[in-house]
């Protein structure tokens, strides 16, 4: 097996080469290579049917790739179940907000602390002072101080959307991967998940799948576009906007 890109370059946190995955005779990802910076805020577009959620699902390991390798951190994590993916330091959100609604917004948070999440890390667990000042500062980072005692049921779609963001920082992921975060947000909602995505980008990776541009354009450190499952350009945000194979089949659209 030829070395890994991660294995040699300490600042890519993740290395995708020669990635494919096909359904029946439908490659929905076709030998696709690209990698992620340490502390990169990329964000990943493209029309519908383009391979991004696919792609995403590959890395977390919901979907097993036909052919090809992802490197995480120097490790190969492509034939690993989720859950030990989870552990590497890989967090995924989905595209619609996933919390528990019947729990306050404070026991959402306790729940997603890894040391609870074992057999023996659950017995053991108490919502000691550390606990406490953990969830109040990820709930300041992600806007939700003021509304811990709140059932989550009763927050709005981009309050359940920055939850459920806190709900992954909080696990202290290396990688974190959004599908769609502000689908369904307000406009002041977007400008603040946006200050929170830089913000947070000090420390961590983050890949972002995202449709509406001028979102993109005002967090992405580098856009990567793709098509059928291909690459089809990559760059600063003006550039692919530039690009005559982006403006055919995607932003001409």
């Amino acid at each position: 097996m030829a070395e890994p890109l991660g294995a040699v370059d300490e600042d890519k946190v993740l290395f995708i080469k020669n990635l494919t995955v096909a359904f029946g005779g439908f490659k929905a990802v076709d030998d696709l290579s690209l990698s992620i910076d340490k502390n990169e805020l990329r964000v990943i577009i493209g029309p519908n049917g383009a391979g991004k959620t696919t792609l995403l699902d590959m890395i977390c390991g919901r979907t097993r790739p036909t052919s090809g390798e992802i490197w995480f951190e120097g490790r190969e994590v492509s034939r690993l179940p989720e859950h030990k993916i989870v552990q590497a330091g890989i967090g995924r959100k989905f595209q619609n907000p996933s919390v528990y609604e019947d729990l306050s917004v404070f026991e959402n948070f306790e729940i997603s602390i890894p040391r609870g999440q074992t057999a023996c890390g659950s017995l053991a667990f108490r919502r000691d002072q550390e606990v406490r000042e953990r969830i109040r500062a990820v709930a300041g980072d992600v806007f939700l101080e003021e509304h811990l005692d709140r059932k989550a049921a009763i927050l709005s779609h981009g309050q359940k959307q920055w939850l459920e963001i806190g709900m992954l920082l909080i696990q202290e992921p290396r990688l974190l991967m959004l599908d769609e975060p502000v689908a369904g947000m307000s406009p002041r909602e977007r400008e603040q998940t946006a200050e929170l995505l830089k913000r947070i980008a000090h420390g961590k990776s983050i890949v972002v799948i995202e449709h509406d541009m001028n979102f993109v354009k005002s967090i992405a450190n580098k856009v990567t576009v793709l098509h059928q499952g291909r690459l089809l350009s990559e760059g600063t945000t003006e550039m692919v906007q530039r690009d005559p194979r982006v403006i055919d089949v995607y932003l001409g659209h």
